[in-house]
């Protein structure tokens, strides 16, 4: 790619004291030709300018090609379209050219034709702040700007935040309109090299989204994404935001695309078009399985819609609060893995009627949480519900559930090597348990007895804010700080204080 660069201080033209000093380095090593490629902003062009004029005073041969590849304005002005991240495609195709042995003239002609057929637009969350100064502009938490340059420039639109999808296909729109003076021209059939660049402040995870929108929309347009570049090649500090850029090519820019190069920066690009699929395999179907030896429906399922509607309106009710307790002690996201878990059980409510038979009830709704819940606690649950619906299968009585509980509680503790006042769901699950063996009592009030299992539950939740983590993520933090009860225990009292309300009130409706 580059033989040599010359910077200047943080958004600032380097001096021509510097670029000649650059300049003037090569031509003493035997450079037969010199080409600067510059970005189109004024104090660029001067000071590259003015130390070309000298260096050729000097007799070396040294031209300059200027890039402006922003799409953002739609009647762009005297000054013309800004160079911003297309530049480092003009980078890779001379770098490539000049390797492969081409004369000054070529390599000049043919980066101009592709900087011609190039076109690059950003979108940022935020500005960006050169270090001790203010940001360049503000955004508020709910907006994002459309067409903003790499040193901070405002950009020509401000919009509410949008979708990944819906946002990449604004880019999208406004790079190929017609009535933008700055667009690029796509045609069905044609072939793009894309390339997806961080503009600093983007997480991986974030950036791979946006590329895949990308892929996604240029596909529908008929466009062949020849390759697919993502990474951080032209960054604008810590602004949290993406450019997008379109370089039309033939088999000849393709080639020099795909050349070889020693930048430890280039990105491994895997060689043929990134619209490339292979054939897909269907997935499984999406059903919870079910026992054969029981039925799954019956008058039974009624109560059983109310009470796990019930389950799922607390579970969303207190994600806040379960999100708020976990970021003490974990990642913060407990009340987002028991809201996936309450999504996934009304999903699958309005497919078909829940199984009225225990067993089958808690046998599907296992299948469901490994599924749909994630995290450690989607697997707890799934360990719970499997092995205590072995224990109900073919049994009806009311010890049959103090069993099951039993059965439970030991799955988790075998397998998550978790115990009671480790800090954990477990202190909650094994208060109620003990409070429900009182169902193997002869004549024993069934709700009453969950009554007391779930005021045990509560009390027990509620005393881990006193015990040290000994098992989870919490285990991994100072006692000090943990202040507040464990968000497993709290999730799991608020879960039986939901089975007991919708069993007592046949008055509630399912949504």
């Amino acid at each position: 790619m580059l033989t040599g660069v010359v910077a200047g201080a943080v958004f600032t033209s380097p001096s021509v004291g510097s670029v000649l000093a650059a300049i003037r380095v090569l031509a003493q090593a035997g450079a037969v030709g010199i080409l600067l490629i510059v970005k189109n902003y004024t104090g660029d062009r001067l000071n590259f300018g003015l130390a070309l004029e000298r260096a050729r005073s000097e007799g070396a041969d040294v031209r300059m090609v200027v890039v402006g590849d922003d799409c953002a304005f739609t009647a762009p002005g005297k000054a013309g379209r800004r160079g911003i991240c297309g530049t480092v495609l003009i980078h890779k195709v001379a770098g490539a050219l000049a390797e492969a042995g081409a004369g000054l003239d070529e390599i000049v002609e043919k980066v101009t034709a592709a900087s011609k057929a190039m076109g690059t637009l950003g979108l940022s969350l935020s500005p960006c702040s050169i270090p001790g100064s203010k940001p360049s502009f503000q955004l508020a938490e709910d907006e994002m700007e459309l067409g903003l340059g790499i040193h901070g420039e405002a950009g020509v639109r401000r919009m509410k935040v949008l979708p990944a999808d819906e946002a990449v296909e604004t880019m999208l729109k406004h790079m190929t309109d017609p009535s933008n003076a700055s667009h690029i021209s796509l045609t069905p059939g044609c072939s793009v090299v894309l390339m997806v660049n961080n503009l600093g402040g983007l997480s991986c995870l974030e950036l791979g989204i946006v590329a895949g929108a990308a892929v996604r929309r240029l596909e529908s347009r008929g466009i062949r994404i020849a390759r697919a570049l993502v990474g951080c090649f032209m960054t604008a500090l810590e602004m949290a935001g993406v450019s997008l850029t379109l370089l039309v090519v033939d088999e000849e820019l393709l080639r020099l695309i795909d050349a070889k190069t020693t930048a430890m920066a280039w990105p491994i690009v895997p060689a043929g078009p990134a619209t490339a699929r292979r054939e897909e395999i269907p997935a499984p179907m999406d059903v919870p399985g079910q026992p054969l030896d029981e039925t799954s429906t019956g008058p039974g399922a009624v109560p059983v819609q109310r009470v796990l509607e019930r389950v799922c309106s607390t579970l969303l009710d207190i994600q806040d609060k379960l999100n708020q307790l976990d970021r003490k002690a974990g990642d913060g996201d407990c009340g987002h893995t028991h809201a996936r878990a309450a999504h996934a059980i009304r999903e699958w409510m309005r497919s078909r009627p829940p199984p009225a038979a225990p067993s089958q009830l808690l046998s599907c709704l296992a299948d469901l949480l490994l599924e749909k819940m994630g995290g450690s606690s989607g697997v707890l649950y799934g360990l719970f519900l499997t092995a205590a619906a072995r224990t109900l299968r073919g049994r009806s009585d009311p010890a049959a559930w103090a069993d099951a509980m039993d059965s439970g509680i030991d799955a988790m503790q075998r397998y998550g090597g978790a115990a009671p006042g480790d800090r954990t769901m477990l202190d909650s699950l094994c208060a109620a348990a003990k409070a429900l063996h009182s169902l193997r009592v002869p004549g024993a009030d069934p709700l009453r007895v969950l009554e007391a299992a779930v005021q045990s539950a509560e009390v027990a939740a509620e005393a881990t804010k006193h015990m040290e983590a000994g098992a989870g993520r919490a285990s991994y933090i100072r006692s000090s700080r943990l202040e507040h009860p464990d968000p497993g225990a709290v999730a799991v009292a608020a879960v039986l204080g939901a089975v007991l309300g919708g069993l007592r009130d046949p008055l509630a409706t399912p949504k």
